[in-house]
């Protein structure tokens, strides 16, 4: 799990993984290049659009909090530990 958020290029994923990857990011920094053919690419590595509408939500809903956190300031939380900082699950 620490591979794909800290590389998701170089970490070991499925083709739908690397996918939705693939997805996420363009959504989330070119989403004006969105077209039809990224679903299709989508679908073509297995996902419905029951699962390629979730995708959309979670990845929307990401970026919508991030951008009202920063938007208004609001600075990270000082007792949540850096992820990969060894504590809690996966840590």
């Amino acid at each position: 799990m620490h591979d794909v958020a800290r590389n998701w290029r170089e970490a070991d994923l499925s083709a739908a993984d690397r996918a939705l990857c693939e997805y996420a990011e363009k959504l989330t920094h070119r989403q004006q290049e969105m077209s039809p053919a990224d679903l299709d690419r989508l679908r073509d590595r297995g996902l419905d659009d029951a699962a390629i509408h979730d995708a959309t939500q979670v990845i929307a809903y990401f970026n919508y909090v991030t951008r009202i956190a920063d938007g208004l300031g609001v600075e990270a939380e000082d007792f949540i530990p850096p992820w990969g900082g060894g504590q809690g699950p996966g840590g």
